[in-house]
């Protein structure tokens, strides 16, 4: 059998399907909000845990290029020692005093060298050991976040495994509701409800007012809202509105009270009795 075109629904067999797939929505909200704020704190957690990793990446990194540097600064020194060693040496077979001079300071430079290139090697064993110390809080801090993360990730599987399943039947349902909506109209729910605060895109009237905003509702606008002939909006909250009996909803109407006869009247009885 062909699938009936959803463009040639009724607008009352519109309206049933709208309300049915809001009623499918909404029952997903719920299993949704069972998970609380877990959701967001995992994806928090693991926003936190990232960014703690670039940052010890990057302070190891720190760490290699001073460390590099001593190296550097250490293979510095030893040239300096080889050239400070050969001018002393030199020293003593000089044969003027020009000779002496330029050898003198040779032996001055090569010395004040060795004595930077010391200083820079302790400023540089000074940043490593601030850089270890920094990467070692902030592992600290990974670990621990890590563990809650962990903990965070067990109590939200627990949830989801309770109602995986359930949802995954809503979501069937929404996807077969929806192919029975012509488009427009689909997209067009689907963007009040996304407005909406409380994700209701099409409610039914309650006590002569919207059920969306609670504001009142027209007498007439009422009437063609149980007529059935066309898709109403409430002109206050923008949402669609249904007939509470078109919605299947039963409505608790106030029984009419009996007129309590006047006490006056009762006087008046009781003194022709008495005549």
């Amino acid at each position: 059998m062909a699938k009936k075109d959803p463009m040639d629904l009724s607008v009352e067999d519109k309206l049933k399907t709208l309300y049915q797939l809001q009623t499918t929505l909404s029952a997903i909200d719920e299993k949704r909000a069972l998970r609380g704020e877990l959701p967001l704190e995992v994806e928090d957690l693991e926003d936190e845990i990232e960014g703690l990793t670039t940052r010890i990446d990057k302070i190891q990194n720190e760490i290699d290029e001073f460390q590099h540097a001593v190296v550097t600064k250490k293979g510095e020194i030893l040239e300096a020692q080889t050239s400070l060693a050969r001018y002393k040496a030199q020293l003593d077979e000089v044969k003027n005093n020009r000779e002496y001079d330029t050898l003198s300071k040779e032996i001055e430079f090569q010395s004040l060298e060795i004595e930077l290139c010391n200083k820079k090697i302790r400023e540089a064993q000074n940043r490593i050991n601030e850089k270890n110390l920094e990467k070692n809080q902030n592992m600290e801090q990974l670990e621990d976040r890590q563990k809650e993360l962990e903990l965070k990730k067990s109590e939200l599987d627990d949830i989801m495994a309770e109602t995986r399943a359930e949802e995954e039947r809503l979501k069937l349902k929404t996807l077969e509701l929806e192919a029975k909506i012509e488009p427009r109209l689909l997209l067009s729910f689907q963007r009040i409800r996304k407005n909406a605060r409380n994700g209701l895109g099409i409610v039914y009237v309650q006590r002569d007012a919207c059920g969306g905003c609670f504001n009142k509702i027209p007498p007439q606008r009422q009437l063609d809202i149980k007529m059935h002939k066309k898709i109403i909006v409430c002109e206050y909250c923008g949402r669609i509105m249904i007939d509470p009996e078109l919605a299947g909803v039963k409505i608790d109407k106030p029984g009419v009270e009996e007129k309590k006869p006047r006490k006056r009247a009762i006087r008046r009885k009781k003194a022709e009795d008495e005549e």
